[in-house]
Parts: structure tokens; sequence; C-alpha cells
């Protein structure tokens, strides 16, 4: 998976750049179509703000949102939020014909 970090009005700590390196790659567990990445790293006054992009290949792609009073925080809340959509996408393609009905034959007498 390619992984693009962005930095826009802020100085992000190297630490946090390799935990989102790092980070970001392991979500394609929830699906093997993740192709790309982007992190967008911003700061507005006192609150930090991480942005995630991932690319499906041949999907929409998802996006989530964290922020909070660290860098770190919001990676933590993007990156949890991310798996969350992933997981919930996962669950629903696999349940997407609903349960199977099973017929009930009662032995005749």
């Amino acid at each position: 998976m390619r992984v693009q970090i962005v930095t826009r009005h802020c100085d992000v700590p190297a630490a946090i750049l390799t935990r989102a390196q790092e980070q970001l790659p392991r979500l394609t567990r929830f699906d093997q179509r993740l192709s790309a990445g982007e992190v967008v790293f911003e700061e507005e006054r006192h609150i930090k703000r991480a942005e995630g992009v991932l690319s499906l290949d041949g999907g929409e792609p998802v996006v989530a949102k964290g922020e909070g009073p660290e860098f770190r925080a919001a990676l933590d809340q993007m990156l949890e939020r991310l798996s969350r959509i992933l997981r919930r996408r996962r669950t629903q393609a696999r349940d997407h014909h609903g349960p199977k009905l099973v017929e009930v034959v009662e032995p005749g007498i």
C-alpha cells in the first residue's frame, strides 16, 4: 500500500509520521483492495486534526477524520474510525444476501 503524508500549517513530530506510515498499511487486513492511503495533518488554533483517505481498487474512497489536543490522539481517533468503517463494510458485504432460511421438516406419522 502506498502511503502519502501531508502536513498543513504545522510541524508534526517524526514519531507521529512514522506511526502513521506503520499503522495505515495494517488496515489491509480488513480489505485487500486497499491500494493507497493519504493522511493529512493540520493545526487550527490549538486543535490538531488528522484526516485519512483510503483508496480502494474498484470502490469509493473511505474517509475518516480525527481531532484532539495532540497529533497522536487525532491520529489514533482517525485510525479507529477507519478500522470501524472497513469492518462494517466487510460485514455488510458478507451478509449481503441475508441469512439462509432452513426448512424444518417434521417426520410424518
